[in-house]
This record gives C-alpha cells, structure tokens and sequence, in this order.
C-alpha cells in the first residue's frame, strides 16, 4: 500500500512572489504553498480569500494547489 499525498481544502491568506502562497487548512495549520503546473498553464487566477485544494508534501512542510472550490 503505497502512502498518497492528501488533498486538504484551505483558504489563501497572503499571495508572494513566484506563484507561491500562505494557505490556512482547516485544521488552522498555515503551510507555504506553490501552484500545480496545470493550473499555471491554463492561467488559472488564485486570489487572497479564495477556497482552494491542497495536495500536502508527505515530507511536510509545502502544498500543492491543485483547484479552486
């Protein structure tokens, strides 16, 4: 059984440079996060306050957001 990263929903609290961004989970843990490559491609815009779904590094530490809810 191989350990899958989890998708966790969240809210952006702060936008940075370079696609990256402060998420609050729902657990009130606030990671460090990076857009997926799908979503810069398409140019998906993520704003502060929007709701988004984060796929968590098993290492800890970053997220992935992989779509806007």
């Amino acid at each position: 059984m191989e350990n899958q990263p989890q998708d966790v929903p969240g809210t952006v609290e702060e936008a940075l440079p370079n696609t990256l961004f402060r998420v609050s989970l729902e657990g009130g843990e606030v990671i460090l996060t990076y857009l997926a490559g799908k979503m810069r491609l398409h140019r998906i815009k993520v704003l502060v306050g929007d709701k988004v779904l984060v796929k968590l590094d098993p290492y800890g530490g970053k997220g992935r957001i992989t779509r806007r809810l």
